[in-house]
């Protein structure tokens, strides 16, 4: 695994802390571009880590920095790389609290924040994509090794593409809830994958 120093580490989760405006799923997406693009954790990792922070409580943003500082550092990796993460979300409320009242009927406020949330839904769409595609999708080492139809068909891992719909059924037309099919995702894993 590359180095990076544990005040780096505690830069790039303040950094992501800082403008994960949007939810968790911002986070990852900013988390990619600072971890998984630089070369310090493969993508199969960093998705691997993404799906186990989803699976447990808490905020993604918070689980993944704990987990990758872990990665990384051990106890002291996961204490620095969660603070870095949840630092500016502490001191920006305690800002915000001091100063909403007096600003939050100002024009441009509202404007700004009208702004913000088309940005954020497309990080969040990001990455989800992102997620769909190392879920759903076996990418080939390159594109020339698509000359078959065999190929072709093994492109799509078929067996997780039937588990997604039939969590998108259950979820959507059932109401069922995600703790379910979170057990029924590692109950899947363990006797099919």
């Amino acid at each position: 695994m590359p180095e990076i120093s544990l005040l780096s580490l505690f830069g790039i989760f303040f950094y992501v802390g800082l403008f994960t405006i949007g939810g968790g799923l911002v986070a990852i997406t900013l988390m990619q571009q600072m971890i998984v693009e630089r070369g310090l954790i493969s993508p199969e990792k960093f998705f691997n880590m993404v799906a186990i922070s989803e699976s447990t409580p808490g905020p993604i943003g918070v689980n993944m920095a704990t987990y990758l500082g872990y990665e990384f550092y051990g106890i002291p990796g996961a204490f620095i790389t969660t603070l870095g993460e949840i630092l500016p979300s502490i001191i920006v409320i305690l800002i915000i609290a001091r100063f909403l009242a007096a600003f939050k009927e100002k024009k441009i406020v509202q404007s700004v924040f009208i702004c913000i949330r088309p940005a954020a839904t497309g990080l969040v769409f990001v990455a989800t994509l992102h997620i769909f595609m190392i879920a759903l999708i076996n990418v080939p080492e390159s594109l020339s090794s698509l000359k078959t139809l065999a190929a072709w068909q093994h492109l799509i891992n078929w067996k997780s593409l039937i588990l997604y719909a039939l969590c998108l059924v259950l979820s959507f037309w059932k109401k069922c809830h995600p703790v379910i099919l979170i057990l029924l995702g590692a109950a899947f894993g363990m006797l099919f994958l």
